[in-house]
């Protein structure tokens, strides 16, 4: 048995505000509060760096396991490849950091689908027994790949920021993960580019077209089945669904399509925005809060990126 040990996920001390996009773009505080759903919410600051919330957050779960540095056969680090520091690696940083000297690190580019995808790697890796413990780490910089002034970008005006830290071995898992599926539809590769212009990388959508909400529902629910399939389960056995927070529509619509009661997810969009790849942890730690969570309970993570690539983790709480 394979699974998650520990997780901490880490905000930045910034936010960014809905009244200071209105400023910069001149897009209706309504109509950006349709997309953001709440006034404000946390993004990297002057200063701040996403491999540093990382590093919190691996700080954080080393010292609550006591895992041995060199029982860490792994360290990798998840997201959209924009890292703080062009043409480096956040994952050795923060293994260097940490103290973790004979791991491989590496990263794993995905867009907001990464982490999920790292986890998948990191388990086909335990699996072999190759390794004893992985570390997957996330921190991107969403905020500010985004232009405000840019009222065509309004749909990006949610992008948050946060770090996160897995930690992954053998034995006794907090959460056994007991399915991956992913996929990608190439055709939509394009959708979305970064700009590069002299000062920053800027995400921009390309020309526009009909079919990207679709594909959503359609990827997500393929995926759903095949997991649910390969697991012997069905939709009556799905305990909590948990899906990347861009877009509260979709996120309902998905639910709808799919069949599983909103009661069986969690929104937190009226305090945070897209916070990345951490956004299905961030739902996983709330409910673990609040007590929530039994033992046996199958957790389904539903995660996507920039519209080309979905993916369906399934975990099972121990």
């Amino acid at each position: 048995m394979s699974g998650i040990l520990d997780f901490e996920v880490v905000f930045p001390r910034a936010s960014a505000k809905v009244q200071d996009m209105h400023t910069a773009s001149g897009v209706d505080i309504a109509e950006i509060l349709a997309i953001t759903h709440c006034e404000e919410f946390p993004v990297l600051g002057e200063g701040e760096q996403a491999w540093e919330l990382a590093l919190a957050a691996a700080t954080a779960v080393l010292g609550r396991t006591r895992v041995p540095r060199s029982s860490i056969g792994q360290v990798i680090y998840a997201g959209s490849g924009e890292w703080d520091i062009p043409f480096w690696s956040p994952a050795a940083k923060v293994a260097h950091e940490l103290g973790v000297d004979e791991a491989h690190c590496f990263e794993v580019v995905n867009f907001c689908n990464a982490l999920m995808a790292a986890v998948q790697v990191a388990c086909a890796e335990l699996a072999l027994g190759r390794s004893e413990y992985i570390l997957v780490l996330t921190g991107d910089r969403l905020s500010h790949l985004v232009d405000y002034s840019d009222p065509d970008s309004k749909a990006l005006f949610n992008f948050g920021d946060a770090g996160a830290a897995v930690l992954l071995g053998r034995g006794a898992p907090t959460f056994e993960v007991l399915h991956s599926a992913m996929s990608t539809d190439p055709g939509w590769s394009d959708y979305y580019a970064g700009e590069r212009g002299p000062d920053r990388v800027t995400i921009r959508r390309q020309s526009h077209r009909e079919g990207l909400a679709e594909a959503y529902v359609e990827n997500f629910t393929s995926l759903v089945a095949k997991t649910l399939s390969a697991l012997g389960r069905g939709l009556e056995d799905i305990a909590y669904f948990l899906i990347n927070q861009g877009d509260r529509s979709m996120h309902e619509k998905l639910l709808r399509a799919i069949g599983i009661p909103a009661d069986k997810s969690v929104f937190n969009y009226d305090r945070l925005g897209h916070m990345g790849c951490a956004d299905p942890l961030i739902a996983l730690r709330g409910l673990m809060g609040k007590g929530r969570l039994r033992r046996g309970d199958l957790i389904l993570l539903a995660t996507s990126a920039m519209g080309f690539s979905w993916g369906i983790t399934a975990l099972e709480c121990q």
